[in-house]
């Protein structure tokens, strides 16, 4: 889907706005841009400084030059320095006596008015560190920040993650794929390698939706059965089809939380394993040959495929094909289906997208500093590229119809 474009401001040139302009232009004698944007900084402490001023007259209930009876009056200015879009700037804040003034214009401690948080969580579901954001930042504002004022930015996105992973779910979803993608991490001053297990489901709309984000690096029997227990108890009560790769322990995982869902190996994985360690030279070959067996029009003539295929590269590469052999009953299951439903379940496109997302974060750090780091830009990341599925899955209405058959009574009418 093509990027949407931000509308373009016009500038709509009136008669005030022209006076006002070569008042500007006598006022500040500007000659470049950067002149430009000097006036419009120095204009922007005076506006502030004339909003406080307004707003301590409404506090206490006199202009500047009135007498009044009331015990509470003006007790001079404060400097304060704050942050903003034109750079960083020192406004004088007017006090009073009492110092019950509450300022509204620019709060009380408050140091930034440049909407800069949003921008650092911006570039930060981006894949950039917070020195990367912090050197940003600087250049293209003139003002510091520090790496620990990112991080503490980008920790105000975690009650938000929190509710994210604990939302209700569906109850029904078709089709759930479970992917992991590794990242390097720092704890305790060791560095790890933690899999960063992504769920993503297809709804009964044909819609792509990222249930869940799990960083973990304990794979068993155990581990899966919390997590699919973990999706029940967000309301998820069946799943027809879960693809995964070969996950130590999701099978009786699967088993024991979702007895009638049919585990499906992902044949893409599949592939790829074989093919990981075969030269070059042969590589295409023999994904060609290994197509007849995952595009059998049946489990008969896959089997007979496999057979073939098997006896022709055994000899070459004699562990390549065992692995299929091993695997048959959770990857057989695709046979029954029509092209347009194996498309769904074997192709990885709707999982493959997502993940050249999150591969991106590994091509801009090479180290996260903990795990809360990693789930904080693989949430913005997820965030980010969800924002284009608007599109339902190609063919749903076929795939839902056979499903619905083949799952009698399992799917919504």
């Amino acid at each position: 889907m093509a990027k949407q474009k931000k509308p373009i401001h016009r500038v709509q040139m009136t008669e005030g706005k022209r006076n006002i302009i070569h008042q500007l232009m006598e006022e500040y004698d500007i000659q470049t841009a950067e002149d430009i944007q000097e006036a419009l900084k120095d204009l922007l402490g005076g506006t502030i400084k004339e909003m406080m001023e307004a707003e301590m007259e409404d506090h206490l209930g006199y202009e500047k030059s009135e007498r009044s009876d009331n015990d509470d009056y003006r007790n001079g200015y404060k400097r304060k320095r704050i942050n903003s879009s034109y750079g960083s700037m020192e406004i004088e804040v007017p006090q009073d006596r009492k110092s019950t003034f509450q300022p509204q214009v620019v709060k009380k401690r408050q140091k930034d008015i440049s909407d800069i948080d949003q921008k650092i969580i911006s570039m930060y579901a981006k894949g950039m560190t917070t020195r990367q954001i912090s050197e940003t930042i600087e250049d293209i504002y003139g003002f510091e920040t520090s790496e620990g004022f990112i991080s503490d930015v980008t920790d105000k996105i975690l009650p938000q993650i929190e509710d994210w992973q604990n939302r209700p779910l569906d109850e029904v979803y078709p089709i759930l794929f479970i992917d992991a993608i590794h990242y390097s991490v720092r704890d305790n001053g060791v560095i790890r390698k933690l899999a960063a297990y992504v769920i993503l489901g297809i709804n009964t709309a044909g819609k792509k939706e990222v249930l869940t984000i799990q960083v973990g690096d304990n794979e068993s029997s155990k581990y899966w059965l919390s997590v699919l227990n973990e999706l029940k108890n967000r309301g998820v009560k069946d799943i027809l089809i879960l693809c995964a790769d070969g996950l130590s322990g999701i099978k009786e995982a699967i088993s024991a939380a979702f007895p009638k869902t049919e585990y499906q190996r992902c044949i893409v994985h599949q592939v790829r394993n074989t093919l990981k360690y075969v030269p070059d030279k042969d590589r295409k070959a023999f994904a060609t040959d290994l197509k007849t067996i995952y595009q059998a029009p049946d489990e008969k003539k896959a089997l007979a495929a496999l057979e073939q295929v098997t006896e022709k590269w055994t000899p070459k590469y004699p562990n390549s094909m065992k692995r299929w052999k091993d695997n048959w009953d959770a990857i057989s299951p695709i046979f029954k289906f029509s092209a347009d439903v194996r498309k769904v379940i074997y192709t990885t496109n709707a999982i493959e997208s997502l993940n050249s997302t999150y591969r991106r974060l590994n091509q801009q750090r090479s180290v996260f500093p903990s795990d809360t780091a990693l789930l904080k830009a693989l949430y913005l990341a997820t965030f980010e590229a969800t924002k284009k599925w608007t599109t339902t899955i190609r063919n749903w209405g076929q795939v839902y119809g056979e499903l619905s058959i083949m799952y009698e009574g399992r799917l919504p009418e």
